[in-house]
């Protein structure tokens, strides 16, 4: 868990690394539930896993930053 109160992740374009956060907000709206434990929060990330990388494909543009944060 990042100290920003998120979930980290990385995916990739060809061979570049692409960092994303995913934060704890964003996952405590998926499962209508409050977490804060680290634990808690990357049981949510398994838990809503396919929908977090529909969100980060959506977010995605090749070359224009360095960091994505999903936060919807």
């Amino acid at each position: 868990m990042c100290s920003r109160h998120c979930v980290c992740f990385w995916g990739y374009d060809h061979a570049r690394e692409v960092p994303f956060q995913v934060s704890d907000n964003l996952l405590s709206r998926l499962s209508h539930e409050s977490a804060s434990e680290e634990a808690d929060l990357l049981a949510l990330f398994d838990r809503y896993r396919e929908q977090i990388l529909l969100l980060a494909e959506h977010l995605y543009t090749p070359g224009t930053r360095n960091t994505y944060t999903i936060e919807q």
